[in-house]
């Protein structure tokens, strides 16, 4: 099967929406889409890789103890454990897709 486009997700004033987008064995793709002061909390995956890819807009993602200013096209690396979240500073919407290798649970 063959992605072409994301889902047309469009979340509200500090919404996080989100839908899987490829499962197996090997990895995990999830997209994310955030509303305007939207914020994914800071957690872990103890067992597994977990790459943000920011797709579109700016975000404030949150690696350990550093947070960046992530503007699209950009890629953030977190390595098994690390404690990561992203939140939304803007008006405007902003999407990531995050790859977990190996899947969480």
């Amino acid at each position: 099967m063959a992605l072409d486009r994301l889902p047309d997700l469009d979340p509200a004033d500090g919404e996080v929406l989100d839908e899987e987008l490829a499962y197996s064995e090997d990895v995990l793709v999830k997209v994310f889409a955030f509303g305007p002061n939207a914020e994914l909390s800071p957690h872990a995956h103890e067992g597994s890789t977990n790459t943000f890819h920011v797709l579109e807009g700016e975000l404030v993602v949150v690696s350990d103890d550093d947070e960046e200013r992530v503007s699209a096209p950009g890629v953030v690396v977190h390595d098994p454990g690390a404690v990561h979240g992203a939140r939304n500073e803007s008006d405007e919407r902003a999407v990531l897709t995050a790859t977990f290798s190996p899947p969480p649970g």
